[in-house]
């Protein structure tokens, strides 16, 4: 075979081998980040007044995505380095000096950007709260990695035994990573069970809406469940986990409540809120059956108001 040929494949396989790697690192540094970010939100939230839910995505998509591509990342780093040490001279391709200076320019600004907003925080006299400060070191701890290998790369320091090094603590940052999330954001399972939570605060939501929808059309409360199918197209919507109907009771001319199993108790972060026009009403709930009371707002519905 021809040497021309055998250095046109060799280009070949380190362009993919190089791009691959790159695509990997880049996919796993951000997927990290986000895992990572998503367990300081919630064990450190920000105050504030806004309404936000760490919903299982949270963790799900950082999670799948490193489980599938950092393996895959470990995987090309390591052909490459055998590829390398088999033929040293490969190291000076093209690919491989513009990716990896483009993984040092990326990582040199990271770092810069993270230091100056700490410094901006500081002389500006705004709070450094342990969330802020912990996503920084995220960043840093990331970013000064990543710049210190590529760096070692290219000068020709990195030896097996060091390589072997870096991919035992890339993998143990990784797993930490993904065991801290689980135990901070909740097994698969318990995010199931967030989720059917969730599924079951809609649903009330959208039984209060449609009972306020009876009372705008009829002056007055169903009295039972039965009552809304003419509303609902003859479906009643139930709890999609227990296979049951919610429960309704009207209380009085104007009030009613609406009850639920639920799985899980919820925190302020998880409550929902009503339509601004109803008026803000805390959807928060323990674990087990909870009944929420709801009343109607006569306001909107003043025709009703005169019929009565």
């Amino acid at each position: 075979m021809e040497p021309t040929t055998i250095k046109s494949r060799s280009n070949v396989k380190d362009f993919f081998l190089n791009l691959g790697a790159t695509v990997s690192l880049y996919t796993v540094v951000g997927s990290l980040i986000s895992l990572l970010f998503s367990v300081i939100n919630k064990s450190y939230p920000q105050i504030t007044n806004g309404y936000y839910y760490y919903g299982s995505g949270a963790i799900s998509w950082p999670v799948s995505i490193l489980v599938i591509f950092f393996p895959i990342f470990l995987v090309l780093m390591w052909l490459m380095a055998k590829d390398y040490s088999s033929d040293p001279e490969r190291k000076n391709s093209g690919i491989h000096r513009w990716l990896t200076y483009l993984t040092l320019f990326i990582a040199g600004i990271v770092i810069a950007v993270d230091l100056i907003t700490v410094l901006y925080y500081f002389i500006d006299g705004q709070e450094l709260t342990t969330g802020f400060l912990l996503k920084v070191l995220v960043l840093l701890v990331i970013a000064v990695s990543a710049f210190t290998y590529y760096i070692s790369d290219i000068r020709g320091r990195l030896t097996p035994k060091s390589r072997m090094m870096w991919r035992v603590f890339a993998t143990v940052l990784v797993v930490g990573s993904i065991v801290w999330g689980f135990s901070v954001l909740g097994s698969p399972r318990t995010q199931r069970l967030y989720k059917y939570d969730t599924q079951k605060i809609n649903d009330l939501q959208n039984l209060r809406g449609q009972i306020d929808a009876y009372y705008g059309t009829n002056s007055k409360l169903p009295d039972t469940m039965q009552d809304l199918v003419k509303i609902n197209f003859g479906v009643i919507i139930t709890d999609v986990q227990l296979n049951k109907p919610y429960e309704y009771s009207k209380t009085g001319a104007l009030t009613y409540t609406l009850c639920a199993e639920f799985n899980k108790a919820s925190t302020d972060e998880m409550s929902s809120q009503a339509y601004p026009y109803y008026g803000e009403v805390s959807w928060t709930h323990p674990a087990g059956r909870h009944c929420f009371e709801q009343k109607i707002n006569t306001l909107m519905y003043p025709k009703a108001m005169i019929s009565q």
